[in-house]
Order: structure tokens, then sequence, then C-alpha cells
């Protein structure tokens, strides 16, 4: 190793600079390491020191960063996620987006920690990474083709064991609700990263490595691992997981007031049987995982009868499973997976898509959309068909599709005549499949949540799952305490996600902070990583300092809200009859645990200097 090196990361920052056609390697700091470990702390650091206030999200000036953490490429399980950072089309925040599978861990062999991608190219592009080469070449042949397609021509282009990032015809057509692909089909769906590359002229990004991290102590980071897969192995939640992936959880989520139905009206969907989980295994044919992951929890699907007949594809996760299930009333499962599918290949968000259509469906039952309006088609609750044709009509940016690939908030705004209350979005980014009626932390992290309404940023397992908090119980119908448990949950995601690891394991309680201690430490030999508390430090830091970037940009408390469906409209079904989001309340609660000014949102000055963002303090005028 050189003197400058770190055990454990690649020591490496590629910037590629789309204009000028240049590569620059960077050393990364020991610093950086230290203060942001790596994956999402990287990810907003560099946005933050790099990027201008009011910069236009899609302009050459925008930069869009692809990040791993200290962990990727080895031994330790689930820990090769590759993040995406960006400035968001679709809500004008920080965003961050994560994809799976094993571009990560090959980015890592490469030897690169992050690569940050910059200005625009002249006409369509793609870069080769080879190790320590680095070519721009010609995407034109590739520019217009599915994600799947533009992976097997590139590959062949290139070499046929490497991996890739790519954007589909969604992304190049400037689609606010596109997603990044892997070659594996793995999605960092969610923000409009496709659009922000789409911009760029950037097709994909091709990655071949040949070096494998240098450990700091490789023994004890064996028996760390060791440990690490004796957690996993003793989970109850392990074999589910590993058989299902989170489809499993469909009907047992719509009982437990999640999966809402019909644009979040939550009518009673009489479809959910067929979404059971003992429904799945007629169609497998196939599984596989992420790189380093003995869970393996992807299964693929085929169908051989109906009109959907003769495709077979990566299944439909939850998600997927909800926007184009009892979101839209559609009981057919097939239809589902062809929606899926359509959504990989053409590069698009599900959560996004779905959530627009199924808007959609609510403003035509309500004669504020007309046949004139979507194309001469009926929009009728539980027919898929209107859907798929609307996908590819968003991906293509024809008819009704140019304006919901906009995204609910904007569609809205553009369709008018009352829309705007039927769009379910935060920040402009739509609402997954939970409800923020029925699990009130869970729904506080929605609101709250940096980048807008993502589950991600703060899965509450407490209320959720029900796993107890210092011994006790959560009730996710109570407000009592709830800014204390947002506050917590986000924080230890941000810790994982620093570290480069997968959340649905941690979700689970598969990991522990102490052993996460230990890899990183036996990885890396920086002495601050030794300490479990000291992680949750860096974890809240990253989230302060993306609270910031917002701020910044001019986000505040006027922007933590909710639709009112929520606010006015009591949850009609069991087991969350008549509740409510008491948003106020909850965001008193949250900003009083979070150290932020309760009328601004904005993080103080002594909140910031306590985490050593000192400088940040004085540029967003903190007090």
């Amino acid at each position: 190793m050189s003197p400058n090196s770190i055990y454990g990361y690649a020591g490496k920052i590629l910037w590629l600079d789309l204009t000028k056609r240049e590569a620059k390697k960077l050393e990364l700091s020991r610093e950086m390491a230290r203060d942001y470990i790596g994956a999402r702390g990287f990810g907003i650091k560099i946005l933050w020191d790099n990027m201008k206030k009011g910069t236009d999200p899609l302009s050459p000036e925008s930069l869009l960063v692809v990040s791993v953490g200290p962990l990727a490429g080895t031994s330790s399980q689930s820990a090769s996620r590759w993040f995406v950072a960006f400035k968001s089309p679709l809500t004008g925040t920080y965003f961050r987006s994560v994809g799976g599978g094993y571009f990560g861990a090959e980015m890592k062999f490469a030897g690169y920690d992050a690569i940050v991608v910059s200005g625009r190219a002249e006409k369509p592009t793609y870069v080769w990474i080879k190790d320590d080469n680095v070519e721009f070449r010609d995407a034109t042949r590739a520019w217009g083709l599915t994600t799947d397609m533009t992976t097997e021509l590139l590959k062949e282009e290139t070499d046929k064991s490497a991996r890739l990032i790519t954007i589909g015809p969604a992304g190049e057509r400037l689609v606010k609700i596109s997603s990044i692909q892997s070659d594996d089909q793995r999605s960092a769906g969610r923000g409009g990263g496709g659009a922000v590359l789409g911009a760029k002229n950037l097709k994909a990004i091709v990655v071949k490595g040949s070096k494998m991290p240098k450990l700091f102590d490789e023994e004890r980071f064996r028996e760390a691992v060791k440990e690490e897969i004796q957690t996993y192995q003793k989970s109850p939640a392990l074999e589910g997981f590993r058989a299902l992936g989170t489809a499993g959880v469909v009907d047992l989520f719509y009982s437990l007031g999640h999966n809402p139905s019909f644009n979040f009206m939550q009518r009673e969907f009489n479809g959910i049987d067929n979404y059971k989980a003992d429904v799945f295994p007629r169609y497998i044919i196939k599984r596989g995982g992420c790189y380093g992951c003995m869970i393996s929890c992807w299964q693929f699907l085929k169908t051989t009868d109906g009109p959907y007949a003769g495709f077979f594809w990566d299944k439909p996760e939850y998600e997927a499973l909800w926007s184009f299930g009892s979101n839209l009333g559609n009981a057919n499962l097939e239809a589902v997976m062809q929606a899926n599918m359509l959504c990989d290949k053409y590069g698009l968000d599900v959560i996004s898509v779905g959530s627009a259509i199924g808007m959609a469906y609510e403003l035509y039952e309500k004669g504020i959309l007309t046949r004139k309006e979507t194309d001469g088609m009926e929009l009728r609750w539980g027919d898929p068909e209107p859907a798929l044709e609307i996908i590819r009509k968003i991906a293509l940016r024809e008819g009704i599709g140019r304006i919901l690939g906009e995204g609910t908030k904007r569609a809205a705004e553009i369709i008018g005549r009352g829309a705007e209350k039927y769009a379910i979005q935060i920040k402009g980014l739509e609402l997954p499949a939970y409800d923020p009626r029925a699990a009130k932390a869970h729904g506080l992290s929605l609101v709250t949540s940096n980048i807008g309404a993502s589950h991600n940023m703060g899965w509450n397992y407490f209320e959720i799952t029900g796993v107890p908090k210092d011994g006790k119980q959560v009730d996710p119908l109570s407000i009592e305490g709830k800014g204390e448990l947002t506050k917590y949950v986000q924080d230890e995601t941000a810790m994982y996600e620093v570290a480069g690891k997968c959340t649905f394991p941690a979700d689970f309680v598969m990991f522990t902070r102490e052993n996460l201690a230990k890899l990183l430490y036996y990885a890396t030999g920086i002495e601050e990583f030794k300490n479990p508390d000291y992680l949750m430090l860096v974890g809240e830091r990253v989230y302060n300092l993306e609270r910031a970037f917002n701020v910044r940009e001019g986000f505040g408390r006027e922007h933590d809200t909710i639709p009112e469906r929520f606010v006015k409209e009591p949850f009609p079904r069991t087991p969350a009859k008549g509740q409510v989001f008491e948003l106020d309340k909850l965001l008193d609660d949250y900003y009083k645990a979070r150290g932020w000014d309760l009328k601004t949102g904005k993080p103080t000055k002594a909140k910031l200097e306590s985490l050593g963002l000192n400088d940040v303090a004085k540029e967003i005028n903190a007090e």
C-alpha cells in the first residue's frame, strides 16, 4: 500500500468531466473517510462542497455521485450497495437513491470509492472503466435502447463480465420519475436520477476491476464476518426473506393498515388474496442475490398463460406489487409482473409511476379527467390495461404520459381543477406503500425525510414489525415519543448506509451496531470506528448535512407537510379505523428531538457545531 492509502478503501475518487471528456483521479483523504465513512456519507459531502445553491438539476453544472462503502467487495454481508446522490429534478431537494447487485463491488475492484459525474457530453456517451484506464465512448448505437438491450450491447463492446449502470428511454427523455438500472436490473429508482444522466447525455458507466481491497486486520475481520453470519442465521426472518423477499409481506401489511388501496382512499380491496405469499412459488423458475449476501432474496418469475404469457423477469417487490396492485384496485398479479418489467426496461421508478397512474384513475372517477385527456382510455379501478399503456406513454413522453411523467405534484398543477388534492406526495416525491395514519413515527419519517416521501430513510421497524424498543412494545397509533423514535431510526439508517449496508437486514435486526463497529475497524484501522456510538454520530451528522443542503435550497418547516387526505380523512378500515395524522404535534416533537428550530425546521448552530459542522452552520446562517 502507498503511504497515503487507507485500509479497506479503494482510496480514489474518480471525477468525470463529460464536457471536456476528462477523468481525474483524486486521493480519498483520511479525514473524509473518518468523518463520513463512505457511500451515503460521501455522496452528500461531495454535493455540499461542490454544488452551488440554486443549481438546475438538469444543467451541466449539476453533479451526480455514485459511491460505495468501505466494506464493498469484502466478505461482509449485504455491504456492496451502490449509492447515487444528486439534486433531484423531481423534488428540488438533495436526493439519495440506492441499488444492489454486483456493480458496487466491481466499482470497488476497479479502484474507486466514488465516481463524480459533471458537465454534459456533446453526443450520447458511455464511460468504460477498466481499473486505471478510463475511456469516453460513443453511445449512439445504445441511445434509445431499453436497459436490458443496452446491457447486452455494451458488454459486447467492452467485456462480457463487466458490470454497468444505465438509463433507459425515460431517462434520455428527461422524465422526472426515471431511474438508473444496473446490468442485473437492480434499481436506483427514485428521484429522477435517470433524467440527471440523460441531461448529461450519459447512457451508462461500465466497470471492470481486478483489485481486491487490502484490510487492516484480515484474521479478525473474518471472525467478525462469522459473527455477522451467525446473527443472520439466528434471525427468524431469514428464511422468509430468502424465499420471497419483500413480496412475502403484501397481504400481511395490508392487514396492518399498510399496502394502501385506491390511491390511499383505503377502500376494502377484495383482490388481496391474489397476493398471498403462497401464490408466488408457482411462477418462480430462478433465484439469485446481490454480491456477498447470503440472503439471496432475488426470484425470477415466468408467465405461461393468459394475456401476459411468455415473459420472464425479476419479481416485483412489495412496492411494485402495491403501486400496480391494490393502489389501482388491480387483482391481476401477472399484470403487475408485466408493469414491473416495463418499468425496469424503460428505466422508470415503480413507486412514482404507479402513484401517478393511481392519481389519474381517481381523477377520472371524479370527472376531473375525461377520455379526451386520457388519450381515449377509460381509467377504471381494477383494469390494468390502461396502466400498462400509460407506462409506455410516460417513458416516451406521449399524450397523458407527458404530464404524468412530471410526477404527481407537477402533473396535478398542470391538470388543475382541484387535482392537487389527489396528488399523494411529500416535497414532490410520491408516497410509498405505507399509510401515515396507521404508523405515526413511520409517517413522521416520510414527512421529514430529506428526499421526500421515502420509506427507506427511516423504516420504523418498531412500529411495523413490532420489535420492542427498550424492552417495550411501541403502539403505532400513539403520538407520544414519536419524535425521538423517528430521529433514532433515521440516524441508525444513515449509519448503516454510510457503511454501504443494505437496510433490509437492518430492518429485520440482522445487524448489530457492535458487529458493524468491528467490521469497519478491522477493515480500515480507523480508531473511531471501534465505537458504535461514534458510528451513530456519523449517521446524525450526515442526516443534518442533508437537511442543511435543503435549507440552503430554500426548504423549511412549511415543506415538512402531508396531503390533506391524511390530516382530514379518518382511516376507514381496521386496524387504524378513525385515525388521522397529527402533523403539527408530531413535527414539534420531532424538531425538539433533533435540536432544530421549531418555527423554521432549520438545524440550530449548537446542533451543527456539536456534529463538527461549524462551516455549515455559518453558510445557512444557523442561530
